[in-house]
C-alpha cells in the first residue's frame, strides 16, 4: 500500500509534482503511463530506463513490476567519474539505434550522477524529450532530482556543461533507501541540514532533534526530512528558476565542497561529505563577518557532525582556492559565495576575498586533520 506526499513545483517553464513515500516504486508504471495521457499501451513502448547494473539489480524487479513489458534499459556505470560528455554520447548513439523519437521518455533510476546524466541525455536528444526522475538515493530525492538542472562534468570542474531541464515528475520511494550504504545516507541528509540552515528552521530543529531516528532509517522520520526539504526547494525553484539571485543560497557549502571534490579526484569524499566540509567553512566566515554568533556556529556545526562526521580527505588551501575560481556560480569574475545568516537564513555575497577564504579553507582543513 502506498503512502505517498505530494510537492507541486511550479516554475515559469514546468509545473510538475514530486511524490514522496513508501511503497511507491512498483507504481511508477501506472503513474508514468497517466502522465503520458494514453494509458499503458500508449506509454510502454516509449519509455527507457537509465539505470546503474547496481540499483538495476536491488530495485529493477520491484520498478518494472508498473510496466506490461520489459523496459529498456540504459545502462551507466556508479561514480563520479562517468558524469562526462562522453557517457552522454554513447547514450545518445544507443537511443538513436534503439529508435527513440521525440515522444520517448527517459526513467532516471538512480543517484544523483545519474540523475543528472539522464536530465542532460533528455535535453539535448533530438533537442529536448521528456524524462522521468526516480531517485533512489537520500541526496537524489532530497535535492538533485528537484529543480531541472542537468550537466555533466569537465576536467576543469563541475557541473560545467548543462541545462535546465525539468522532469515531468519525481518519484522518490522512502523504502529504496533501505539497501543504501550508512554513509551514502549520511552524506545524502547533510543536504537536509543544509536546507534547514538556509531556509527552515523548523527542519534544521527536526534534524537536530530526531538525528537518531532519521539515521536509523525510521520511515517517517525520512520522509518528514526529505519533503520538509523538497518543499523548500520547489519554492525557491518557483521564485528563481535560473538561478538568477535566490536560488544561488542552495549552493550554501558547494563553493568549497566542489573544490573539495575536484581536489580529491571524485574518489575520495562522497559529495554530501565534500558540501559538509564546505558548509563548516562558511559557516567559520559568517562567525568571523558577524552574520552568526558563536553559539549558532557551534550549533550548525554540531547538527553538520552528528551526520557525519564527514571524512578526512588530504588537500592544501591554496589548492582550495584556486579551484573555486573555476565554479560555474562565479559571474564577472566575482566569486559568489553563499554564507548562513542565523540558523534558517542565508545570503549571498560577492565580496570574500581571496585571503578570507583561504584563512576559511585553513581552519577547515585543521579541523579535518584532526578527524584524521
Amino acid at each position: 500500500m502506498s503512502t505517498t506526499t505530494k510537492i507541486a513545483v511550479r516554475t515559469a517553464s514546468a509545473s510538475y509534482e514530486v511524490e514522496i513515500g513508501t511503497g511507491l516504486l512498483a507504481g511508477v508504471g501506472a503513474r508514468v503511463d497517466a502522465l503520458l495521457n494514453g494509458g499503458v499501451s500508449a506509454g510502454r513502448q516509449r519509455v527507457f530506463a537509465v539505470s546503474s547494473p547496481e540499483i538495476w539489480r536491488l530495485w529493477g524487479g520491484t520498478l518494472q513490476q508498473g510496466f506490461p513489458a520489459p523496459l529498456k534499459m540504459l545502462s551507466v556505470p556508479a561514480g563520479e567519474e562517468h558524469k562526462r560528455l562522453a557517457t552522454v554520447e554513447r547514450l545518445l548513439e544507443e537511443l538513436a539505434t534503439a529508435g527513440a523519437d521525440r515522444d520517448s521518455v527517459l526513467l532516471a533510476f538512480g543517484g544523483g550522477v545519474l540523475g543528472d546524466i539522464t536530465g542532460f541525455l533528455a535535453a539535448v536528444y533530438m533537442r529536448g524529450i521528456r524524462y522521468v526522475q526516480v531517485p533512489t538515493t537520500a541526496l537524489a530525492q532530497i535535492d538533485s532530482s528537484v529543480g531541472g538542472k542537468t550537466g555533466v562534468n569537465l576536467a576543469a570542474g563541475k557541473n560545467l556543461v548543462g541545462a535546465f531541464h525539468h522532469p515531468l515528475a519525481v518519484y522518490a520511494d522512502i523504502d529504496v533507501l533501505a539497501t543504501l550504504p550508512a554513509a551514502e545516507l549520511r552524506a545524502g541528509l547533510q543536504e537536509a541540514v543544509k536546507a534547514g540552515m538556509i531556509r527552515d528552521r523548523a527542519l534544521f530543529d527536526f534534524m537536530e532533534s530526531e538525528s537518531a531516528a532519521v539515521l536509523a532509517g525510521d520511515r517517517a522520520a525520512l520522509t518528514r526530512a526529505i519533503a520538509d526539504s523538497v518543499r523548500m526547494k520547489a519554492e525557491v525553484v518557483g521564485l528563481d528558476e535560473r538561478e538568477g539571485g535566490l536560488r544561488m543560497v542552495l549552493n550554501l557549502g558547494h563553493t568549497l565542497g566542489h573544490a573539495i571534490e575536484a581536489a580529491t579526484g571524485y574518489t575520495t569524499l562522497l559529495h554530501g561529505e565534500a558540501v559538509a566540509w564546505g558548509m563548516i567553512a562558511a559557516i567559520g566566515i559568517a562567525q568571523r563577518r558577524g552574520l552568526v554568533t558563536a553559539e549558532e556556529a557551534a550549533r550548525m556545526e554540531r547538527v553538520i557532525r552528528a551526520y557525519g562526521p564527514p571524512r578526512p580527505f588530504h588537500a592544501s588551501a591554496e589548492h582550495l582556492v584556486a579551484l573555486t575560481a573555476k565554479d560555474k556560480k562565479n559571474r564577472s569574475g566575482a566569486r559568489s559565495f553563499v554564507l548562513p545568516r542565523g540558523i534558517g537564513d542565508a545570503v549571498v555575497v560577492k565580496d570574500v576575498s581571496e585571503t578570507e577564504l583561504l584563512e576559511a579553507a585553513q581552519a577547515m582543513l585543521a579541523a579535518v586533520a584532526r578527524e584524521g
